[in-house]
């Protein structure tokens, strides 16, 4: 795709980014086929290839409009087209630089925009959502009906095994997380435990900086991360950190990306690339002990449950992490039932299930439908927000995957 940069941006690092990827766009419309917003509402500017005809636009000097802002609202960057996309482009980073752009140039007003600041604001001061949470648990049963799905019940953490071992890890414990489900990390320090690795929360590092980055705070998102940076680089430095396990596909994806988002701090960079390079996802670590785990399976030998797997987005598109998970369940002796349009969004997508809840909510009832159709007595997915999501939408019981594998181990109910 040619492209005729405006004189604003064009020698910006933004810029040259975004021509970069502009150029490898081929207009083959491939990624219009796995789009969950264009396969709804059927209208060109609300799929990739419109989207990126709009951010084109804008970064070549024609106003951005009221009109842009509402079409690339409505993008759930789930990166479904990348995973499509024979040409190799980086969607979600021009959509990210299209928004920040479009959000300077056309700013919101009123309820739209105190929204927003609330979100940024809110969310990520994970004490503070915390005490709202807990809070919410002791009115749950009063709250309307889209708030109350809100305010998951909590399931009991259980143990977090004492570091014994040579190997260690670090955990991010997240904003929301520890409020929602603090189970999830827990049965993740049980599993690597008895995989003879030791999972430890550093504390000073909270919200991976998702949040506020994907709310067009930017900068925001990457002082989040240059905190996280911080409280877990001394460790890192002495080499007593083998990895940074992520139990949150969508912190897992951000935490990534750190080396690209701060490669322009002369402070930072450096370490922001190495902290990208340690962090994975808790599957793969898990995946790597596969043959120690399938000992342990087969001396268990339990009854099979039928399970029907979400994959996030952020780690099937983001990560592009497939088939990892399916693996180590059904190692675990647990029968997996197909799921069609796996490849969908389920309408999560960070704060997007707060902000677009008409077009959220029929994502999900799509994706629910697709999940329990065959009959399911379980749903497991690996991102908190999909989790709370989705259990608002069915009465099937849904929980992180790591659960699972730890209650196979460890002979907890399900």
């Amino acid at each position: 795709m040619q492209t005729q940069l405006a004189d604003f941006i064009r020698d910006t690092h933004e810029g040259r980014e975004a021509d970069e990827i502009l150029r490898k766009c081929v207009h083959c419309g491939f990624c219009t086929a796995t789009c969950p917003t264009y396969q709804l509402l059927g209208d060109e500017l609300d799929g990739p290839r419109g989207r990126i005809y709009l951010i084109k636009q804008v970064l070549e000097g024609q106003p951005a409009t009221e009109k842009t802002r509402v079409h690339l609202d409505r993008c759930l960057t789930c990166r479904s087209c990348e995973s499509t996309c024979p040409s190799g482009v980086q969607y979600g980073r021009l959509v990210d630089i299209g928004r920040h752009l479009v959000e300077a140039r056309a700013p919101r007003r009123g309820l739209e925009r105190a929204a927003r600041w609330v979100l940024r604001e809110f969310v990520p001061r994970t004490e503070l959502f915390g005490a709202a949470m807990k809070a919410g648990r002791l009115v749950r049963g009063l709250l309307p009906g889209p708030l109350r799905e809100k305010v998951p019940a909590a399931h009991p953490a259980g143990p977090w095994p004492r570091a014994r071992h040579a190997r260690r890890m670090f955990a991010l414990a997240g904003c929301v997380q520890p409020a929602m489900a603090p189970a999830i990390n827990a049965a993740a320090a049980r599993v690597l435990d008895t995989l003879g690795i030791s999972l430890v929360e550093q504390p000073g590092a909270g919200c991976c900086g998702a949040v506020r980055y994907h709310l067009n705070d930017q900068e925001g998102g990457r002082a989040d991360a240059r905190r996280n940076i911080d409280a877990w680089w001394p460790r890192i430095e002495r080499g007593e950190i083998e990895a940074i396990v992520m139990t949150a596909s969508g912190c897992g994806l951000q935490v990534r990306d750190y080396g690209h988002m701060l490669q322009g701090d002369p402070i930072y960079a450096d370490r922001a690339r190495h902290i990208s390079e340690l962090t994975v996802d808790v599957s793969a670590v898990v995946a790597a002990e596969a043959g120690r785990l399938a000992q342990l399976f087969q001396v268990r030998r339990p009854e099979p449950v039928t399970v029907a797997w979400h994959a996030p987005c952020t780690l099937q598109h983001g990560q592009q992490v497939r088939g990892v998970v399916e693996g180590l369940l059904e190692a675990a002796g647990f029968r997996l039932v197909p799921v069609r349009d796996a490849h969908l969004c389920c309408g999560s997508a960070g704060t997007y299930s707060l902000l677009q809840p008409e077009l959220s909510q029929q994502l999900r009832a799509n994706k629910v439908a697709a999940l329990t159709e065959h009959g399911a007595t379980l749903i497991a997915s690996a991102n908190i927000g999909c989790i709370s999501h989705l259990q608002g939408g069915t009465a099937v019981p849904i929980r992180h995957w790591i659960e699972l594998i730890d209650a196979r181990l460890n002979g907890f109910a399900l």
